[in-house]
């Protein structure tokens, strides 16, 4: 990893990785046991037409595991990713990220990593891996069964209170969401997404009183 040649809009994402605490980003944190399956996202800042941009992608309707759902590239630790407390999640954020929207790993610059976090439902305990895509190649989906398509988001859009609402789950959890680029970003993502924007000094006041409910199957 390195933090060398980064664009300056970055520094504050920079600063905010070291000197955030988990108890900061999320209630749910990896289980004191150990158990959870490790696992990594890759959270790729780029620069589009209208500025700094995330890559997310969007999820098969027919997967067991959060079907349907915008998310950040990622997934579980394979063996040869190595060693999950030193650098497997980086290895398996930037694996997996070429698997599932095809970009080319030789073109991201891996420049921090935010605190594990955990998702309940699925039993993940994830590592967010930060990177700077800093030669940018062709993406879009490689497997249909997995990915239902890739797209970026221009920061512009995540910070703009008309693209900012509360989600109401069925069980009654409330979060954060973001309505962009024709969908719903919810969950584990939008709750990342949240935070990277109130820490970096880019979130602006929203009116968090706009709900919109959840499908049960959600």
């Amino acid at each position: 990893m390195s933090t060398r040649g980064l664009p300056d809009w970055l520094d504050p994402v920079v600063d905010a990785a070291r000197t955030v605490r988990p108890t900061q980003l999320s209630r749910f944190l990896p289980p004191e046991d150990g158990r959870g399956r490790q696992s990594a996202v890759l959270i790729l800042f780029g620069e589009g037409a209208r500025g700094p941009e995330l890559l997310l992608m969007e999820r098969a309707g027919s997967l067991r595991s959060h079907p349907g759902q915008p998310s950040f590239p990622g997934g579980a630790l394979d063996p040869e990713d190595g060693d999950p407390q030193t650098t497997g999640p980086l290895r398996a954020a930037l694996r997996e990220a070429e698997e599932e929207t095809g970009l080319d790993p030789a073109g991201v610059q891996l420049f921090g990593v935010l605190p594990r976090l955990y998702i309940p439902v699925s039993e993940f305990v994830v590592t967010p891996v930060l990177g700077w895509w800093r030669a940018p190649s062709p993406i879009g989906v490689v497997d249909p069964a997995e990915t239902a398509r890739v797209f970026t988001v221009p920061v512009a859009d995540l910070t703009h209170p008309a693209h900012r609402v509360t989600v109401v789950h069925p069980s009654g959890h409330q979060g954060p969401a973001f309505t962009v680029e024709s969908a719903l970003v919810w969950g584990f993502t939008a709750g990342v997404i949240d935070r990277i924007l109130h820490f970096a000094g880019w979130e602006r006041p929203w009116d968090r009183s706009r709900q919109v409910p959840l499908d049960w199957r959600a």
